[in-house]
């Protein structure tokens, strides 16, 4: 089993993507992440839904998670506006990590070695210089156990 065999087309955005268009595509299309492309298309980062919910997140209550129980409903809707006029870009970590990107003839093993030493929830396929698509932790997984 290769990668070119567990990858589906996925969506792409650039760093100047509004981070709301990005967490809409996650929730309406339910992804784990997004591949993030240059200007050429080529990948530049893998972006976790998990990166779109820091932006959303006040950071006193990702640091006192106490704090964040005294925050009721009305107030909390009031963080996820606050993506409205925010980009990709802020969303990315600050330090660049290895890149979860791989050919087309990846193995198995090497997907589930890739995602968890970047702790990606998916591997975007490259061929040619160009995204081919993705395999995603649950693709690979539901191979994992079938087998």
């Amino acid at each position: 089993m290769r990668a070119i065999d567990l990858v589906t087309e996925f969506p792409t955005v650039t760093v100047d993507t509004p981070v709301i268009d990005a967490a809409r595509l996650l929730a309406d299309q339910d992804l784990p992440g997004l591949i993030v492309v240059d200007e050429r298309g080529r990948p530049l980062s893998i972006l976790p839904g998990t990166q779109v919910l820091r932006l959303a997140v006040p950071t006193y209550c990702m640091d006192d998670p106490a704090l964040a129980r005294v925050v009721d409903e009305a107030h909390a809707d009031l963080f996820l506006r606050s993506l409205a006029h925010r980009t990709v870009r802020e969303a990315l970590p600050e330090k660049p990590r290895e890149l979860p990107v791989s050919g087309p003839d990846a193995t198995v093993l090497e997907l589930a070695a890739l995602m968890a030493r970047t702790h990606s929830p998916l591997v975007a396929v490259v061929e040619g210089g160009s995204v081919r698509g993705a395999v995603t932790l649950q693709a690979l997984v539901d191979r994992l156990v079938r087998d």
